[in-house]
């Protein structure tokens, strides 16, 4: 079987018609991110005299959207479940060359309609994730609870909301090192809720090949990598729960990741760069779980842009999986964390631009040094 997708409205799916009158769809999926559409559409005007497609019910305020895509041989993947949310119309003289866009996010928007005001207490930032998670319907995923912050208490430090549900897990990730986002895996309508540290661990989903002559699979791969960040964070904080004036220190010196490569950012770079972190933090192992999450940060500092054919990669790149990246040398080749991923699909093609990460960097075969050829 061919590569596919098929376009859902409310779950059902569309006509046939809308696929060979569709001029475009692009789906965008990352980690740190809303997932997003946008399709494109030509505007005629119809036999009662209104323009097509402006009006019908799937494009209308939260109208849901779902995008199923098929590799061959490979099972389908939902790659986008959401909301219509904006349209944009251009009307050109006889309406020849009008187009309507239709744009919309996943379902973390539906987390994003109230600011809120309330104080969470004897809870951990998971069990906030989780709660609000269910809240919306969204299923937890089993590991939200991993790497977790100690409980607010009110004894401590309570924790205050004063942003909508979304705005509050992100906030909470980022401190915690982790990634809050809301994504579905194979059916449209079933949701997980993700507040979860970056999973490296496991067989890659797919080797990327860009220079053998025969197998490659990937168009272009370019890589950079940029040593202008922390690698070890210096942290004190005084406690209500504690009369000591020094505080409490929560210092790190690695992110608890692990390592894609055999040369992390501290080794690759040779020398150390200290940041001082100044927070709120409820004792020290939630401070220490603060300095570690900004070392998982600044920790990426390898990225990776590249663009594939599904026809030719034969496999759906999903962010938060991990790939293999083949035959870019001894520095660069390996395995790295898929950040981001644009899907442009049309009738006869479905393309990926994809951005990877890696927080770390292979051996340097040649021996290094301006002697000994290229990093």
């Amino acid at each position: 079987m061919a590569n596919s997708f098929q376009l859902l409205f409310d779950g059902q799916p569309a006509g046939e018609d809308l696929y060979t009158q569709m001029t475009s769809l692009e789906v965008e999926e990352s980690v740190d991110l809303p997932g997003a559409f946008e399709l494109d559409l030509p505007v005629s005007r119809s036999s009662s005299g209104d323009l097509t497609f402006v009006n019908d019910s799937e494009f209308q305020p939260y109208g849901n959207v779902a995008v199923v895509v098929s590799a061959e041989g490979q099972a389908p993947e939902c790659i986008f479940d959401g909301y219509v949310l904006s349209q944009k119309l251009h009307v050109e003289r006889g309406a020849t060359s009008s187009r309507l866009k239709v744009w919309g996010q996943d379902a973390s928007w539906l987390m994003n309609l109230e600011e809120k005001v309330k104080e969470w207490a004897d809870v951990t930032d998971g069990t906030v994730a989780n709660t609000i998670f269910g809240d919306y319907g969204i299923t937890p995923d089993s590991g939200n609870t991993s790497d977790d912050s100690a409980a607010h208490t009110e004894d401590g430090n309570t924790l205050m909301q004063r942003t909508t549900d979304i705005q509050l897990l992100r906030m909470l990730a980022r401190r915690n090192g982790k990634l809050a986002r809301v994504a579905c895996a194979d059916t449209p309508g079933v949701r997980t809720g993700y507040f979860m540290r970056p999973s490296l661990s496991g067989s890659p989903a797919v080797t990327l090949l860009v220079n053998d002559p025969e197998n490659w699979n990937v168009e272009s791969l370019d890589v950079e990598w940029d040593i202008t960040r922390p690698t070890e964070v210096e942290a004190r904080q005084a406690l209500f729960t504690t009369a000591d004036e020094d505080g409490v220190s929560g210092d790190a010196t690695e992110s608890g990741l692990t390592a894609l490569g055999d040369r992390d950012l501290t080794t690759f770079a040779g020398r150390a760069m200290k940041a001082i972190l100044t927070t709120a933090a409820t004792d020290a192992g939630d401070l220490a779980l603060r300095a570690k999450a900004l070392l998982t940060d600044s920790g990426w500092f390898v990225r990776c842009e590249g663009e594939a054919d599904l026809s030719r990669l034969k496999k759906v790149l999903r962010a938060g999986t991990v790939v293999e990246v083949a035959g870019m040398g001894s520095v660069h080749s390996g395995n790295y964390y898929v950040w981001n991923v644009r899907h442009t699909i049309g009738q006869d093609s479905h393309r990926m631009r994809f951005v990877l990460v890696r927080n770390a960097v292979g051996e340097n075969a040649s021996g290094g040094g301006f002697g000994g050829g290229l990093i």
